[in-house]
Protein backbone atom coordinates (compact mmCIF):
# COMPACT_ATOMS: atom_id res chain seq x y z
CA UNK A 1 0.00 0.00 0.00
CA UNK A 2 1.05 3.61 -0.43
CA UNK A 3 2.32 5.28 2.70
CA UNK A 4 -0.33 7.28 4.59
CA UNK A 5 0.93 10.77 5.41
CA UNK A 6 -0.18 11.17 9.01
CA UNK A 7 1.77 14.42 9.36
CA UNK A 8 -0.35 16.31 6.82
CA UNK A 9 -3.94 15.70 7.93
CA UNK A 10 -4.75 12.63 9.98
CA UNK A 11 -2.85 13.60 13.11
CA UNK A 12 -5.49 16.28 13.79
CA UNK A 13 -8.37 13.82 14.10
CA UNK A 14 -6.70 10.47 14.73
CA UNK A 15 -7.20 10.38 18.50
CA UNK A 16 -10.93 11.08 18.14
CA UNK A 17 -11.41 8.89 15.09
CA UNK A 18 -9.73 5.87 16.68
CA UNK A 19 -10.72 6.39 20.32
CA UNK A 20 -11.50 3.32 22.40
CA UNK A 21 -14.11 3.08 25.13
CA UNK A 22 -12.96 2.05 28.60
CA UNK A 23 -14.58 -1.33 28.08
CA UNK A 24 -12.77 -1.84 24.79
CA UNK A 25 -9.46 -0.83 26.35
CA UNK A 26 -9.96 -3.28 29.24
CA UNK A 27 -10.78 -6.04 26.77
CA UNK A 28 -7.55 -5.50 24.85
CA UNK A 29 -5.41 -5.23 27.96
CA UNK A 30 -6.90 -8.52 29.14
CA UNK A 31 -6.09 -10.13 25.80
CA UNK A 32 -2.50 -8.87 25.99
CA UNK A 33 -2.12 -10.07 29.59
CA UNK A 34 -3.21 -13.55 28.54
CA UNK A 35 -0.19 -13.92 26.23
CA UNK A 36 2.46 -12.07 28.26
CA UNK A 37 4.47 -13.28 31.27
CA UNK A 38 2.81 -12.80 34.65
CA UNK A 39 5.82 -11.13 36.26
CA UNK A 40 5.87 -7.35 36.60
CA UNK A 41 7.23 -5.01 35.54
CA UNK A 42 7.62 -5.84 31.87
CA UNK A 43 9.45 -3.52 29.49
CA UNK A 44 7.38 -2.90 26.40
CA UNK A 45 7.61 -1.29 22.98
CA UNK A 46 4.46 0.07 21.36
CA UNK A 47 5.52 0.11 17.70
CA UNK A 48 3.37 2.37 15.57
CA UNK A 49 2.13 4.03 18.76
CA UNK A 50 0.36 6.84 16.89
CA UNK A 51 -1.32 9.30 19.24
CA UNK A 52 -0.70 7.02 22.22
CA UNK A 53 -4.04 5.32 22.63
CA UNK A 54 -2.34 2.23 24.15
CA UNK A 55 1.04 3.34 25.52
CA UNK A 56 -0.10 4.89 28.85
CA UNK A 57 -2.47 1.98 29.55
CA UNK A 58 0.31 -0.51 28.81
CA UNK A 59 2.58 1.34 31.24
CA UNK A 60 -0.05 1.32 33.98
CA UNK A 61 -0.74 -2.39 33.48
CA UNK A 62 2.62 -3.94 32.66
CA UNK A 63 5.49 -1.50 33.21
CA UNK A 64 7.57 1.07 31.32
CA UNK A 65 6.82 1.57 27.63
CA UNK A 66 8.55 3.23 24.70
CA UNK A 67 6.22 4.31 21.92
CA UNK A 68 7.95 4.14 18.53
CA UNK A 69 6.24 6.26 15.88
CA UNK A 70 7.50 7.74 12.60
CA UNK A 71 5.01 10.63 12.44
CA UNK A 72 6.24 13.80 14.13
CA UNK A 73 2.73 15.18 14.53
CA UNK A 74 1.32 11.96 15.94
CA UNK A 75 4.09 11.86 18.54
CA UNK A 76 3.36 15.46 19.48
CA UNK A 77 -0.31 14.68 20.04
CA UNK A 78 0.61 11.63 22.12
CA UNK A 79 2.92 13.65 24.32
CA UNK A 80 0.31 16.38 24.82
CA UNK A 81 -2.66 14.14 25.51
CA UNK A 82 -1.43 11.14 27.43
CA UNK A 83 1.41 11.97 29.78
CA UNK A 84 2.68 9.09 31.92
CA UNK A 85 5.96 8.89 33.84
CA UNK A 86 6.76 5.45 32.43
CA UNK A 87 6.09 6.32 28.77
CA UNK A 88 8.50 7.82 26.26
CA UNK A 89 7.87 8.43 22.57
CA UNK A 90 10.69 8.12 20.06
CA UNK A 91 10.99 8.65 16.32
CA UNK A 92 11.34 5.33 14.53
CA UNK A 93 9.60 2.54 12.68
CA UNK A 94 9.41 -1.24 12.85
CA UNK A 95 12.35 -1.47 10.46
CA UNK A 96 14.61 0.84 12.50
CA UNK A 97 14.07 1.45 16.21
CA UNK A 98 16.35 3.70 18.28
CA UNK A 99 16.42 1.32 21.24
CA UNK A 100 19.05 -1.08 22.60
CA UNK A 101 19.24 -4.71 21.52
CA UNK A 102 17.47 -7.31 23.68
CA UNK A 103 15.93 -4.68 25.92
CA UNK A 104 12.20 -5.37 25.62
CA UNK A 105 10.07 -8.13 27.08
CA UNK A 106 7.34 -7.58 24.50
CA UNK A 107 6.37 -5.54 21.48
CA UNK A 108 2.83 -4.50 20.67
CA UNK A 109 1.95 -3.68 17.08
CA UNK A 110 -1.71 -2.70 16.98
CA UNK A 111 -2.96 -2.26 13.42
CA UNK A 112 0.40 -0.99 12.27
CA UNK A 113 1.87 -4.07 10.52
CA UNK A 114 0.20 -3.22 7.20
CA UNK A 115 2.00 0.14 7.21
CA UNK A 116 5.44 -1.49 7.36
CA UNK A 117 7.23 -0.96 4.05
CA UNK A 118 10.09 -3.46 4.45
CA UNK A 119 8.59 -6.38 6.34
CA UNK A 120 11.62 -8.75 6.20
CA UNK A 121 13.75 -5.99 7.73
CA UNK A 122 11.08 -5.41 10.37
CA UNK A 123 11.14 -9.12 11.30
CA UNK A 124 14.91 -8.85 11.87
CA UNK A 125 14.63 -5.58 13.80
CA UNK A 126 11.86 -6.89 16.03
CA UNK A 127 14.06 -9.88 16.88
CA UNK A 128 16.93 -7.52 17.68
CA UNK A 129 15.01 -5.39 20.19
CA UNK A 130 13.34 -8.27 22.03
CA UNK A 131 14.97 -10.33 24.75
CA UNK A 132 15.38 -14.04 23.96
CA UNK A 133 11.92 -15.51 24.38
CA UNK A 134 10.34 -12.05 24.14
CA UNK A 135 6.93 -11.81 22.53
CA UNK A 136 5.43 -9.87 19.67
CA UNK A 137 1.71 -9.20 20.13
CA UNK A 138 0.45 -8.53 16.63
CA UNK A 139 -3.04 -7.14 16.33
CA UNK A 140 -3.30 -7.20 12.56
CA UNK A 141 -5.95 -7.80 9.95
CA UNK A 142 -5.34 -10.58 7.46
CA UNK A 143 -6.84 -10.81 3.99
CA UNK A 144 -8.29 -14.22 4.80
CA UNK A 145 -9.41 -13.28 8.33
CA UNK A 146 -11.12 -9.94 7.78
CA UNK A 147 -13.13 -8.57 10.73
CA UNK A 148 -15.88 -7.23 8.37
CA UNK A 149 -17.17 -4.23 10.31
CA UNK A 150 -20.89 -3.62 9.85
CA UNK A 151 -20.52 -0.24 8.15
CA UNK A 152 -18.07 -1.30 5.41
CA UNK A 153 -20.66 -3.12 3.30
CA UNK A 154 -22.29 0.23 2.49
CA UNK A 155 -19.22 1.55 0.67
CA UNK A 156 -18.59 0.67 -2.99
CA UNK A 157 -16.10 -2.16 -3.15
CA UNK A 158 -16.33 -2.57 0.62
CA UNK A 159 -14.40 -5.63 1.75
CA UNK A 160 -12.88 -6.12 -1.70
CA UNK A 161 -11.25 -2.68 -1.44
CA UNK A 162 -9.99 -3.23 2.09
CA UNK A 163 -8.65 -6.80 1.90
CA UNK A 164 -5.65 -6.00 -0.38
CA UNK A 165 -4.23 -3.84 2.42
CA UNK A 166 -3.39 -7.00 4.33
CA UNK A 167 -1.37 -10.18 3.92
CA UNK A 168 -2.95 -13.61 4.38
CA UNK A 169 -2.30 -15.13 7.79
CA UNK A 170 -0.12 -17.98 6.50
CA UNK A 171 2.17 -15.53 4.73
CA UNK A 172 2.78 -13.53 7.91
CA UNK A 173 3.39 -16.69 9.93
CA UNK A 174 5.83 -18.03 7.33
CA UNK A 175 7.73 -14.75 7.29
CA UNK A 176 8.36 -14.98 11.03
CA UNK A 177 8.82 -18.72 11.50
CA UNK A 178 11.33 -18.92 8.66
CA UNK A 179 13.38 -16.38 10.62
CA UNK A 180 13.38 -18.48 13.80
CA UNK A 181 10.23 -17.23 15.55
CA UNK A 182 7.50 -19.53 16.86
CA UNK A 183 3.75 -19.01 16.99
CA UNK A 184 2.46 -18.85 20.56
CA UNK A 185 -1.25 -18.29 19.93
CA UNK A 186 -3.75 -17.11 17.41
CA UNK A 187 -6.81 -15.61 19.06
CA UNK A 188 -10.05 -14.01 17.97
CA UNK A 189 -10.89 -11.20 20.40
CA UNK A 190 -14.41 -9.85 20.60
CA UNK A 191 -14.11 -6.10 20.90
CA UNK A 192 -17.18 -4.65 22.65
CA UNK A 193 -19.44 -2.15 20.94
CA UNK A 194 -17.86 1.24 20.42
CA UNK A 195 -21.15 3.01 21.13
CA UNK A 196 -24.13 3.94 19.01
CA UNK A 197 -24.29 3.62 15.25
CA UNK A 198 -24.59 7.40 15.04
CA UNK A 199 -21.44 7.78 17.10
CA UNK A 200 -19.56 5.38 14.83
CA UNK A 201 -20.71 7.36 11.79
CA UNK A 202 -19.28 10.54 13.31
CA UNK A 203 -15.95 8.82 13.91
CA UNK A 204 -15.90 7.47 10.37
CA UNK A 205 -16.44 10.96 8.97
CA UNK A 206 -12.97 11.81 10.26
CA UNK A 207 -11.59 9.24 7.77
CA UNK A 208 -8.77 8.04 10.00
CA UNK A 209 -9.01 4.42 8.79
CA UNK A 210 -6.60 3.14 6.14
CA UNK A 211 -9.69 1.89 4.27
CA UNK A 212 -10.35 5.41 3.03
CA UNK A 213 -6.98 5.48 1.27
CA UNK A 214 -8.20 2.56 -0.86
CA UNK A 215 -11.35 4.16 -2.30
CA UNK A 216 -11.91 7.31 -4.32
CA UNK A 217 -13.51 10.48 -2.89
CA UNK A 218 -16.60 9.77 -4.97
CA UNK A 219 -16.85 6.23 -3.59
CA UNK A 220 -16.49 7.60 -0.08
CA UNK A 221 -19.32 10.08 -0.64
CA UNK A 222 -21.59 7.35 -2.00
CA UNK A 223 -20.80 5.17 0.99
CA UNK A 224 -21.47 7.91 3.50
CA UNK A 225 -24.83 8.72 1.90
CA UNK A 226 -25.84 5.06 2.12
CA UNK A 227 -24.59 4.78 5.69
CA UNK A 228 -26.43 7.95 6.73
CA UNK A 229 -29.70 6.45 5.54
CA UNK A 230 -29.12 3.24 7.46
CA UNK A 231 -28.08 5.04 10.66
CA UNK A 232 -30.96 7.53 10.45
CA UNK A 233 -33.43 4.66 10.78
CA UNK A 234 -32.07 3.78 14.26
CA UNK A 235 -29.25 6.14 15.28
CA UNK A 236 -29.17 5.20 18.96
CA UNK A 237 -28.89 1.45 18.52
CA UNK A 238 -25.55 0.03 19.66
CA UNK A 239 -22.96 -0.71 17.00
CA UNK A 240 -22.26 -4.46 16.79
CA UNK A 241 -19.29 -5.93 18.61
CA UNK A 242 -16.41 -6.88 16.32
CA UNK A 243 -14.37 -10.09 16.18
CA UNK A 244 -10.71 -9.20 15.67
CA UNK A 245 -7.56 -11.27 15.27
CA UNK A 246 -4.53 -11.33 17.58
CA UNK A 247 -1.38 -13.23 16.64
CA UNK A 248 1.31 -13.77 19.27
CA UNK A 249 4.83 -14.77 18.23
CA UNK A 250 7.91 -15.52 20.31
CA UNK A 251 11.48 -14.62 19.46
CA UNK A 252 13.82 -17.57 19.34
CA UNK A 253 16.25 -18.16 22.22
Amino acid sequence: MSRVDYDSEQYRDYARGRALTEEQLRTWLGAFAAVLPERRPLVGLDVGSGTGRFSPALARTFGPVIGVEPSVRMREVAQEQAVHDDVRYLAGAAEDMPVPAAGADYVLMFLSWHHVQDKPQAVRELARVLKPGGRLVLRANFSDHHPRPWWMEHFPGGYEADAPLFQPLHEVIEMFTSAGWRVVRFDVVTEPSSGTRAGVLEQLRLRTLSFFSRITPDEAEVGFRRLEQVVAADPDSPAPALSETLLTLERGL
